[in-house]
């Protein structure tokens, strides 16, 4: 299972890397991208910080300077590696409260499992964003990444 999870987790590094760089170099990315790309780093962070048992630093909607991107990114990404190093039960179930107050329980490997689909489904809503504003979509199939 580790290296199940360390390996989606190195896709989704990868992907978010790519997409950071083409949201710090090019001038026709919308508001609406940066926002999304915002929210796919907060999630992020909100769900490793239930896992650990910590109080979140970010709000689901809270946008982000562009130059702080980089470091969010790279700050969510250590945190999941450590969870995934440092965990010998993915199927242990952690309570937690969702941005609402409302309680629940959910397996270590469906809230971990739930980061890397969270950020695949907006990643495809900024790839339509793209399109729409004339800049190319990353390729950003999780095959693509295997081969």
């Amino acid at each position: 299972m580790k290296s199940y999870f360390n390996s989606i987790f190195d896709y989704n590094f990868h992907c978010n890397k790519e997409l950071i760089a083409i949201l710090t170099t090019n001038d026709a990315v919308s508001e609406k991208s940066l926002r999304l790309f915002s929210h796919i780093l907060n999630a992020h962070h909100i769900w490793n910080a239930r896992i650990l048992g910590r109080k979140s630093e970010y709000e689901v909607w809270q946008s982000h300077d562009i130059k702080a991107l980089g470091d969010i990114h790279y700050e969510n990404q250590r945190d999941s590696f450590g969870i995934t190093s440092n965990t010998e039960d993915f199927e242990k179930t952690i309570d937690y409260e969702n941005t609402e107050g409302k309680s629940f329980a959910h397996t270590l490997q469906d809230m971990l499992f739930h980061i890397i689909n969270h950020s695949t489904y907006h990643r495809g809503q900024i790839a339509m964003d793209f399109r729409a504003n004339g800049i190319e979509p990353l390729v950003s199939d999780y095959i693509y990444s295997k081969r």
